[in-house]
């Protein structure tokens, strides 16, 4: 598969390097650079047939009309829709999805290339290019939900499932999640004690870069800590208000 990285690209690095978080993003901060970008990707997965763009990302492509089709697929269990060709990605009810995760999953369909998910599970900084961005990364991932758990253990937990995590082994909790069909996500809880604090990660399958850029990986990262902060607040929100606002 062909690709076209290049100086444009570091556009879409400078979301993760100079907008807020969390995401998402208001539509009007998207870089005019990304929406050319996205313009250009659309470009080249319109030269690749969609059958083969379905086996590499895990996706269902359903054809429509001659050279006219939709792939199905999941994006943090939510279901979506990709209109070819210039895919274009929606919800089910018809909202188009915002720019930057537009952009998110375009990278997405024009990096895959079908490797095998490895299983080893790794930090941001283990992955290529990784270490020079695993600070910032951390510090918008893993230490925004360190901050907010205080080491409670049952409150990771239950946040996780309620977002549809599946339990594994590691650490004192730890959560997978089906981020795209070939990159999920691990989120690891490690309890204090009286000398460090609890600390959480996210973490990827050592193949995460066949199938997003590691700017990719990271906004795909800080989504999950994303929605996982949002549980964590509404949570808060229920609890005060069954207090009288205490």
């Amino acid at each position: 598969m062909h690709r076209l990285y290049n100086e444009t690209d570091r556009v879409f690095a400078e979301m993760t390097a100079t907008l807020p978080f969390p995401f998402p993003l208001p539509s009007a901060q998207t870089p005019p650079g990304l929406l050319a970008r996205a313009q250009e990707l659309r470009a080249c997965l319109n030269d690749i047939a969609p059958d083969t763009l379905a086996a590499r990302t895990e996706t269902d492509y359903r054809q429509t009309a001659p050279g006219c089709g939709e792939f199905h697929f999941h994006l943090f269990a939510q279901p979506i829709l990709g209109v070819f060709p210039n895919l274009t990605f929606f919800t089910l009810s018809g909202d188009k999805l915002p720019d930057f995760l537009q952009v998110l999953l375009l990278y997405y369909f024009f990096t895959a290339d079908g490797t095998p998910l490895s299983g080893q599970w790794v930090s941001f900084a283990d992955l290529p290019d990784g270490r020079t961005y695993y600070r910032a990364f951390q510090a918008y991932s893993g230490d925004v939900l360190g901050n907010m758990l205080s080491n409670d253990v049952q409150r990771f937990t239950l946040a996780c499932q309620a977002l549809g995590g599946q339990p594994l082994e590691i650490g004192s909790a730890a959560f997978r999640f089906a981020a795209l069909p070939r990159v999920p996500l691990l989120l690891t809880f490690w309890l204090g004690d009286e000398d460090f604090p609890c600390s959480c990660k996210v973490l990827f399958d050592s193949s995460a870069t066949h199938y997003l850029p590691i700017d990719g990986c990271a906004i795909l990262g800080s989504q999950l800590t994303s929605r996982l902060v949002k549980v964590l607040r509404s949570e808060r929100s229920e609890i005060k208000s069954k207090d009288g606002g205490l």
